[in-house]
């Protein structure tokens, strides 16, 4: 990340998830001060308030996919970029608070989406058990911590933070399960390019106009840009209005990015940048540049994202 490091650090809490394992893999948390919260509007809300540096918060699922108020959050109110991608192996335990034999396990507690993922192993494994549902993976561990299920289904990080015994490792049903979270931060340059980066739209197309979402993907393919995701959210304005999330490879200082940008601009009735950043994949430390950029190049990015963020709803 650009800059002075982050120190300040908020996630989608409580102790002991997926969210604060991923978090610790990002090199400044190591040295940072980490506070987990209620939800990701209320981590978002921090970051926006100052009382932040950075937020991590769910992208996506490999299985479950968007999570879409990540997506609506990022879409509305005071603008926020990402700076880093954190993709994390989903592998979920079962845990209790004592060592004993799996056939006599008769409640476990499981966040609802980590109890259809683990469906399959459950079945075959604990048949004779009933799944609880519970608000998230530490709130079961928590919960057989203290005696009110004989086991939890929950990330390793929280079986260790809350002194239980692991059961079993690796119960989800598909073991190539992946989340994707965002490290976020408010509006500053972007990391420099690694030539290996993502670039993040909010595009809100012209519903008025016949063929819109054609033209914008245009907008993308004859510059050679990638479209690598897209995803739609309701505006909330009334039924059929919807914005759309691109994830495109490349970065906003490369010109075919930088002009996609401009013609997006020219033809959509919004367009919200929100990052470019190393894809997850790229572990090597970001050059000042990639290779072929010049200072112009710099320049004119500096200059599309001001007019981003000078424009309606940007």
């Amino acid at each position: 990340m650009p800059g002075v490091p982050p120190t300040r650090f908020v996630y989608l809490g409580p102790e002991g998830t997926f969210s604060e394992q991923a978090l610790k893999t990002v090199p400044a948390a190591d040295r940072g001060v980490l506070t987990p919260a209620r939800s990701v509007p209320e981590a978002l809300d921090a970051l926006r308030a100052g009382d932040a540096d950075a937020a991590l918060v769910p992208l996506e699922n490999s299985i479950g996919g968007q999570v879409g108020v990540t997506l609506d959050e990022l879409a509305n109110g005071e603008p926020l970029i990402i700076t880093r991608e954190v993709v994390l192996p989903v592998q979920f335990v079962l845990a209790a608070a004592r060592d004993r034999p799996l056939d006599s396990v008769r409640s476990v507690a499981a966040h609802p989406q980590a109890g259809a993922q683990c469906r399959k192993w459950l079945r075959d494994h604990v048949p004779q058990a009933t799944v609880v549902d519970v608000l998230s993976n530490a709130t079961a561990a928590i919960g057989a911590g203290a005696g009110e299920f004989d086991a939890a289904i929950c990330a390793a990080i929280g079986a260790t933070r809350y002194k239980l015994h692991v059961l079993a490792k690796d119960i989800a049903d598909n073991a190539e399960a992946m989340t994707r979270f965002a490290l976020v931060s408010r509006p500053g340059p972007p990391p420099p390019p690694t030539g290996d980066d993502l670039t993040t739209l909010a595009v809100y197309i012209s519903h008025d106009r016949v063929g819109a979402l054609l033209a914008v993907l245009t907008e993308l393919s004859v510059r050679g840009i990638n479209l690598t995701r897209i995803e739609s959210r309701p505006t909330g304005e009334r039924l059929g209005r919807y914005v759309f999330f691109l994830d495109c490879a490349g970065h906003v200082a490369e010109p075919p990015m930088g002009e996609a940008l401009q013609g997006l601009r020219r033809i959509c009735a919004d367009v919200r940048f929100l990052g470019s950043y190393p894809r997850a994949s790229h572990t090597d430390p970001p050059p000042r540049r990639a290779p072929g950029l010049s200072d112009q190049d710099f320049t004119d990015a500096a200059g599309w994202l001001a007019s981003l963020r000078n424009g309606a709803g940007s």
